[in-house]
Formats: C-alpha cells, sequence, structure tokens
C-alpha cells in the first residue's frame, strides 16, 4: 500500500475532490482538521487518519495521544500484508518522534516496528521507498551512522521516483543534502536542498517549505542566505510557529553574541 496520506495532492485534474481537500489542509499544517474529514471504517482511511496525526507529532511535538489512537484503529483494521505492514512503518515512525524529541526512549520499538514493516512489505511495493526512508532518518539520527543512512535514503531515492511520490523524493534530496553538507561537499549539498525545495514550492507544501529555506539558505552566501532566510520566517509565522524545532534556526544571534 502506498503511503495514502500522500495521495490527492491537487496538482492534477483527475485528483479525487477528498483527497485534494486533505492534501490542502495538511500541506498549511491542519492535520486534525485533514484527519477529521477521513471516516476511519475502511483499513485505507483508518491508515491515512493515523498517518497525518503521527505527522502532526513531528511538526509540533505534540498530539502523540490523539495519534496512538489513531494508529491503533488503523492496525486493528489492517488485514492484508501491505495493510500490517503500512501500519507498522507508521508505528515505526511515531515511535522513532517520541524518541528524537525525548517524549520517551522508543529506539527499539521502532526499530522493531519497521523491521515488521519490512518482512510484510515486498521489494518493489510502493509503501518500500517510504520504509527506506524511515530507516534512514533512524540511522541517520538515532544510530548516528551516515553511511547507513545514506544507502537508505538512496533506495527510498529510487523507490519514490519509480513510483512517482514527489513529496517523498523531497525528502530524499534534503537528507541526501544534508549529508553531503556534513562532509563538506557544499554543491552537492546546494542542489540537493534546492531539489527539495523546489519541489515542495511546486507541490505547495507549505508547511516543509521554510525547513527547505532554511536548508538551501546554509549553502548560500550573502545577500541570497538572508533573502532565504527571511522568507523562511515569514512563512513560520504565517503557520502559526511550525514546525516547533525550526524556530531555533530561524532566531537571530544577540547583537554582540558569539558565532560558531
Amino acid at each position: 500500500m502506498a503511503h495514502t496520506a500522500m495521495s490527492g495532492d491537487g496538482t492534477t485534474a483527475d485528483d479525487d475532490p477528498l483527497q485534494t481537500a486533505v492534501w490542502r489542509l495538511r500541506s498549511r499544517a491542519c492535520w486534525a482538521d485533514a484527519a477529521a474529514l477521513l471516516e476511519p471504517a475502511s483499513p485505507d482511511a483508518a491508515l491515512q487518519r493515523a498517518s497525518l496525526l503521527v505527522e502532526r507529532c513531528l511538526y509540533t511535538e505534540a498530539g502523540w495521544e490523539e495519534a496512538e489512537d489513531a494508529l491503533r484503529s488503523a492496525e486493528a483494521l489492517a488485514h492484508s500484508d501491505d495493510e500490517r505492514g503500512a501500519a507498522a512503518c507508521e508505528r515505526g515512525y511515531l515511535a522513532y518522534a517520541a524518541t528524537l524529541f525525548g517524549v520517551r526512549d522508543r529506539a527499539d520499538e521502532a526499530r522493531a516496528a519497521l523491521g515488521r514493516a519490512a518482512a510484510l512489505l515486498p521489494p518493489g511495493a510502493a509503501g518500500r521507498a517510504l520504509l527506506d526512508f524511515r530507516r534512514g532518518l533512524i540511522a541517520e539520527n538515532l544510530t548516528r551512522s551516515p553511511q547507513a543512512a545514506r544507502a537508505a535514503y538512496r533506495r527510498a531515492h529510487a523507490g519514490a521516483t519509480a513510483h512517482a511520490d514527489p513529496l517523498l523524493l523531497s525528502g530524499t534530496w534534503r537528507h541526501l543534502a544534508g549529508l553531503a553538507l556534513r562532509e563538506g561537499e557544499l554543491a552537492e549539498a546546494r542542489h540537493g536542498f534546492a531539489e527539495s525545495l523546489r519541489i515542495r514550492e511546486e507541490l505547495g507544501y507549505l508547511v516543509g517549505t521554510a525547513p527547505a529555506l532554511v536548508s538551501l539558505a546554509d549553502t548560500e552566501t550573502e545577500p541570497e542566505a538572508s533573502r532565504l532566510r527571511e522568507e523562511a520566517r515569514r512563512l513560520f509565522r504565517l503557520l502559526g510557529g511550525v514546525p516547533t524545532w525550526l524556530a531555533r534556526q530561524l532566531t537571530p544571534p544577540a547583537p554582540g553574541a558569539a558565532t560558531a
């Protein structure tokens, strides 16, 4: 099963009206409103609803209990291997987020859930690309293994390309660029961040655009770097301070403060 919360991004005339509405709300940081449009009676809708609320946790560092409840409902309705695998992938992502933000150490649960997903989703399935991406996040941010992260991101990048998942592709561009920047590969990093930003702007994915602007700014010289950061601040304020973790990167240093 594909990452259903990505479907219906409003970029083609053939998109389902419900999915277009869900996408537009999601892209503007209105995850609860988007989830409320979905009737969680079917495995697909229940999973999509859970994925929206899990994503909200990643951007707001809040809403954990609602995401857990939605995920349990999706897991209860899942019957096929694809459905169970997709639910396990969301379970792993939620556990990863809780660990990343220090809510509770659920790193072992995250790895176990993504391992279950890998056993259930066959190679070449649309959901494998998202799974590989999330395994890359764990390798990069929890295990601190950039080599493993890069390999997982590259698999996810190939899968997102093959299955025409532009939002996931923007994520793989972004994280591969981040690894390149850490290694001093400035041109490669700038290209990857620019591609990620381009895709998010084309999709109208506002909630993910400010982080992409900040990342690209880190590879640019003045005055372009300041222009990009100011645009990121404007979007950040427009969306009510989401994503919450971006605030630290957008706060200018105090006058006279030492900078690294």
